[in-house]
């Protein structure tokens, strides 16, 4: 089995917070704009969040539909607003009427969220909104992780659109979540073996 061998694209915008290196994990770290240019063939996952040039990556999308006909995965964390990633519908705003249209609901079954504590990902500091404001129509046969109590989908794996795995998120980075004081501190480590679990299902397709 191949080693986890992610590429992500730094949009470096000015909410960054640059991280100190973590050598146990394989990521690279590129400038977003080196992707044309990049070899991608060492790596199985490409990794993409929130305030990235969606101009840019339109610009270039045939460098992602590539990677994902290799048979690779491909996430995405954010807020989609031009078509740039195959079988991704753009990204609706959630209509807010009250504090508690925020509320989210795993999917039983989802590893990616288990364990997690509604209210931790609800609240921040006792204030509501910041996990997710928008939701997507997941695609046809999608494995659909989290969801708004109305059933908008704010979290999806969908394996049939293309000969690879694309994995969407309405909210931010999912591997930015690392506190030790709340339960969203075990989504970083999930999604990375959820991660895991994909490059090793693309293998032996």
């Amino acid at each position: 089995m191949s080693q986890l061998n992610i590429l992500e694209l730094n949009p470096s915008h000015a909410f960054s917070v640059k991280e100190p290196a973590d050598n146990s994990l394989n990521i690279t770290v590129i400038d977003e704009y080196e992707l044309e240019t990049t070899d991608l063939s060492p790596y199985n996952v490409l990794y993409i969040t929130e305030f990235v040039d969606q101009e840019y990556l339109l610009n270039h999308k045939e460098v992602i539909s590539q990677f994902l006909n290799y048979g690779k995965v491909v996430v995405f964390c954010g807020h989609l607003f031009r078509d740039w990633l195959p079988g991704c519908s753009l990204m609706m705003p959630k209509k807010i009427n009250s504090y508690k249209d925020y509320y989210v609901q795993p999917v039983p079954g989802a590893s990616l969220f288990e364990g997690v504590e509604v209210e931790d990902m609800v609240y921040n500091k006792g204030v509501a909104g910041f996990f997710a404001r928008g939701y997507y129509r997941a695609p046809k046969d999608a494995e659909v992780c989290l969801t708004f109590t109305d059933g908008k989908v704010i979290t999806y794996i969908d394996r049939h659109t293309t000969n690879g795995t694309v994995i969407v998120h309405s909210g931010r980075s999912l591997l930015g979540y690392k506190s030790d004081r709340k339960t969203t501190g075990k989504i970083r480590n999930q999604m990375l073996a959820l991660l895991e679990q994909e490059v090793a299902q693309e293998e032996v397709k």
